[in-house]
């Protein structure tokens, strides 16, 4: 496979494959990769002490879609999923995949009214859920939004607030009033023939439906981006081959399978190879992550650069034998250089891969080769992924840039979404009437077609007139003896419409001070790219899976300042 730019005068790339696309459904893939290696271990869950090989995990998959059925749930259906990383997630993404529902991937840091808004949003008219994550009682959320629940058999809810939820499945143990328990549901399955099952994957088509998933939006309402098996089966494919995954490997995937990292990276391209899913945590841990790896002799390993960080700067880290591993994936955030070095060295990962891409594009649209050079690999997020098509344009005029100038990244091709959950307008304002869609970052194509991120296009700081590019300042201060970690945002200005502000963390007992970082910079780099707040921080803030939210950060200094 390889990728061939349009000539050297446009932004354009097409990734080719002699692999065809594969058109089948998602519970068809596991159905032959069961076949093929049924012995072969499919899903280890650490926490739970949870042990399937491909075979088994089958059953159990099927298990759940009869009782699925049982509920008397439709192709089409809405199921929604509140839940950390476990067994009962994975079974039900492959379970709701072979009746045909459309899973809803819920947020497990969503509250209550984030959870109203989805649920209503996605008319999900089943939900699983267990007790709750980080202090976030979910059945206390449950109840505020439904306070019908409490008087009402499972699966006989009847909200005014909820008109379409009817059933309310726990995933831990003994299930609290008006919702039944995952052995129900498994029970429920008893009474359902196997016929039944087959007669509706017969049903199926690899264009349907199958996956919402919500993204957060400049409206401030988060969008439901949908997703089809022929989108998620061949996005996992198409990165499991470039990883060079076979039955041998195993994946140890501390991601969230909310997001299509853990499920479609990670689940999915684990059954489309049949590797072996190792779950180390419900959420990120970074002592279970190394010792997941360490116990089970994972070959790879996912993660987001703050996961990686956290792994490289455990007090145990010495103490963990990772020889074992060789690939993975680091994406879902700006890479630092540095850490990638790290991770290839003291972990191993000679063959450690950046990868881009966004939840509407199934995730992935590029990735670097396990075998390119490694300067490729700390400063490119690779080329486009075969079958897909990548083009830079003018932000302002549409117009495909010239190789090497910065434009928004467009892409084309089996991966881009179906579209937003009933929302039409942002559909068509994500998708043009080409095909292509526009994913709001900025980006730089080389000759050779590899690709670089500059940064966000809402992202850009405009001091002065001048366009001010975060990612640019972020790999600069990486440089600087003593920094670990560094975030740049753009905060209001009267003067100069915005000032550059710069987050960093520092290494153990260091002793650098706001001053000596900005003494760093002089002369090093333009001086209205100096930061001109600096703050010195223990931690940034977070989303669950481990993003850096900068809208965070800039509310915080606007606050600090007490700019109106």
């Amino acid at each position: 496979m390889d990728t061939f730019p349009a000539g050297k005068s446009l932004s354009y790339a097409c990734g080719t494959s002699e692999v065809p696309l594969l058109g089948k459904c998602i519970g068809q893939v596991l159905d032959d990769t069961a076949e093929k290696y049924r012995d072969h271990d499919g899903l280890v869950v650490c926490h739970q002490r949870l042990r399937y090989a491909y075979g088994e995990l089958r059953e159990e998959v099927e298990r759940a879609a009869r009782g699925f059925l049982g509920l008397g749930i439709q192709k089409g259906d809405r199921v929604g999923i509140w839940s950390t990383n476990s067994a009962e997630w994975v079974l039900s993404q492959f379970a709701t995949a072979k009746i045909g529902a459309i899973l809803v991937n819920i947020n497990p840091a969503n509250r209550a009214r984030e959870l109203e808004y989805v649920l209503r949003q996605s008319e999900c008219q089943t939900l699983l859920l267990t007790q709750g994550f980080r202090g976030n009682d979910y059945i206390e959320a449950i109840r505020q939004i439904c306070p019908e629940l409490d008087s009402t058999r499972p699966g006989k809810l009847q909200s005014s607030n909820l008109p379409y939820l009817r059933n309310l499945i726990f995933l831990d143990r003994e299930a609290p009033k008006g919702m039944m328990t995952w052995d129900d549901l498994l029970r429920m399955g008893r009474d359902v023939a196997e016929v039944k099952l087959r007669e509706r994957e017969l049903e199926l088509e690899c264009d349907d439906a199958i996956n919402i998933q919500y993204t957060s939006g400049t409206t401030g309402f988060p969008k439901g981006a949908t997703l089809s098996h022929h989108n998620i089966v061949n996005n996992a494919r198409v990165a499991a081959n470039v990883l060079r995954f076979t039955h041998r490997d195993r994946l140890c995937i501390p991601v969230p399978f909310y997001h299509c990292f853990g499920m479609v990276l990670g689940n999915m391209a684990c059954v489309a190879s049949g590797a072996t899913m190792v779950v180390p945590a419900s959420y990120f841990d970074p002592e279970s992550t190394l010792r997941a790896v360490q116990e089970e002799r994972c070959t790879a390993l996912h993660g987001v650069p703050t996961m990686f960080i956290g792994e490289l700067e455990h007090p145990a880290f010495r103490q963990f034998d990772l020889t074992s591993l060789r690939t993975g994936i680091m994406a879902g955030a700006p890479c630092p250089i540095e850490i990638m070095k790290r991770v290839v060295d003291k972990m191993h990962c000679r063959e450690m891969t950046i990868g881009y891409g966004l939840t509407e594009a199934s995730p992935t649209i590029t990735l670097t080769r396990i075998d390119d050079p490694v300067e490729l690999r700390v400063t490119t997020v690779g080329k486009v992924l075969p079958h897909t098509e990548l083009k830079i344009v003018n932000p302002s005029t549409g117009k495909m840039a010239p190789i090497g100038q910065a434009g928004e990244l467009c892409t084309r091709g089996y991966l881009v979404m179906k579209g937003y959950y009933k929302n039409p307008e942002a559909t068509r304002a994500a998708i043009d009437e080409n095909g292509w869609l526009h994913t709001g970052d900025l980006a730089v194509l080389d000759e050779a077609g590899y690709c670089r991120i500059t940064g966000r296009a809402k992202d850009v700081i405009i001091r002065g007139g001048e366009n001010i590019y975060p990612r640019e300042i972020e790999d600069f201060l990486y440089t600087c003896p003593g920094v670990t970690a560094a975030q740049v945002v753009g905060i209001p200005d009267g003067k100069y419409g915005e000032q550059v502000a710069a987050w960093v963390k520092l290494e153990k007992d260091s002793n650098l001070s706001v001053e000596r970082i900005r003494a760093f910079c002089e002369g090093k780099i333009a001086g209205s790219k100096i930061p001109h707040y600096i703050r010195i921080v223990d931690e940034f803030p977070l989303t669950v899976t481990g993003k850096v939210q900068k809208f965070r950060i800039r509310e915080i200094m606007i606050n600090e300042l007490g700019i109106s």
